[in-house]
């Protein structure tokens, strides 16, 4: 077995609580970035925010306990479970796993719980601050939710994680460990922590004055990323699994590779080196030529330095790259769970026959030389396409997906 079977997904993001309303969104090219009240009195104080999420209304009872991150993930896997038609009382628990990608601890409650210790008040600490922080937290909650025993696992690859995580669970397929593994990412970095550090790494946009306009990936004004959060989960099946229980899998997860530039704790190999080593290798895992891939969902952080090497790895592995687009135009960065939500909606852009475009992209820098999706969605007839992510550390994630 080469490639593992997609037999359903579900999205949470800042275009919408679902996947039909994420992918609907984000086929208008509107961005989602706006003032967030979190954020205010920061130098950046903008934010992709998950529209009118209410934990308790969506999730349930166990909502009091849990982290928005967290709750988040268990939204997305309860609608790719109803999406697989995959009832958790009829499988064998001991054969279904959960890998979930998150890139940093949670932040959402910790200033509350430090200003208690700061105030010498530390038996007023909640005892439920860590397991609602720790980054496990999401899978092993879609662990408790599912009764899924199987592999328990939380990947941290920077914001490489969410591709990561799925390309563990898809080793985990084609090992025989499991039948099936609900794998994805999740994350929320709307929090003052998160917002003032990347601000002082140089990594996000001024635009404050217009979030709409903020992220403009691969364009020549580009400036840095916005902050986001949200999550998605694909449920991967063993082909034969699916077929025994006769459900037609929305497509597959053909190929994956992961590298390190080993090159910089931070910024990227200027030349693209590892990203370029993940696709090719990526490819060679799929039996693929550069020539098979009709669209690539791109990191696209809108970064000066990002862009410019994600544009020269794809340059490097492809003589004239496919149709580009980078979904943070739309919905931000939302860190780990960013490579989830693009490999998801790669897989609804194969089915649907429609690239959705780059929000905010007017003009393409100079030095990047690449055919990016702007303005409105492109047909396509790609059976065969590729999602990427590269994070802090060198680290790089690429999958192949395909129709067949």
């Amino acid at each position: 077995m080469t490639r593992v079977a997609i037999t359903g997904l579900g999205i949470v993001s800042p275009a919408g609580l679902d996947a039909e309303s994420t992918w609907q969104t984000l086929l208008t090219g509107t961005s989602t970035a706006r003032r967030d009240e979190q954020l205010g009195g920061l130098p950046v104080d903008i934010s992709c925010q998950v529209p009118d999420f209410d934990a308790r209304r969506l999730v349930g009872p166990s909502a009091w306990r849990l982290d928005r991150f967290t709750a988040m993930g268990l939204l997305a896997a309860r609608e790719a479970l109803a999406d697989a038609r995959l009832d958790p009382r009829t499988w064998e628990p001991l054969r279904v796993g959960v890998v979930i990608g998150s890139g940093t601890a949670s932040m959402e409650r910790y200033d509350h719980e430090f200003a208690k210790l700061a105030d010498d008040r530390p038996l007023d600490i909640s005892p439920l601050a860590i397991p609602r922080s720790v980054p496990n937290m999401s899978a092993a909650e879609i662990g408790l939710d599912t009764g899924a025993r199987g592999p328990n696992l939380t990947v941290s690859t920077a914001c490489a994680s969410g591709a990561t995580a799925l390309g563990i669970a898809r080793d985990l397929l084609r090992a025989g460990t499991c039948d099936v593994v609900l794998a994805g990412g999740a994350e929320s970095v709307r929090h003052p922590i998160p917002a003032a550090c990347f601000h002082r790494m140089g990594a996000l946009s001024q635009r404050t004055d217009d979030p709409a306009r903020a992220s403009r990936p691969f364009d020549s004004a580009r400036d840095g990323f916005v902050l986001s959060e949200g999550a998605a989960v694909l449920v991967l099946e063993r082909p034969d699994h699916a077929r025994a229980r006769r459900h037609p899998p929305r497509g597959y997860l053909a190929g994956y590779a992961a590298t390190c530039d080993a090159h910089h704790y931070a910024a990227p190999h200027p030349q693209g080196r590892g990203a370029a080593e993940a696709l090719t290798a990526a490819l060679a895992d799929a039996a693929l030529e550069p020539a098979d891939i009709g669209h690539v969902n791109a990191h696209g952080t809108a970064t000066r330095l990002n862009d410019l090497a994600e544009a020269r790895a794809l340059t490097t592995v492809f003589t004239a790259p496919p149709p580009v687009t980078s979904l943070k135009g739309a919905i931000g960065h939302a860190i780990g769970a960013a490579g989830a939500i693009e490999a998801a909606v790669t897989v609804l852009t194969l089915q649907h026959g429609l690239i959705p475009p780059t929000a905010n992209h007017e003009d393409t820098a100079l030095d990047i030389d690449l055919d990016v999706v702007a303005k409105a969605p492109r047909t396509t007839r790609a059976t065969a396409a590729v999602s990427t992510s590269y994070g802090f550390g060198g680290q790089n994630a690429a999958l192949v997906l395909t129709t067949c």
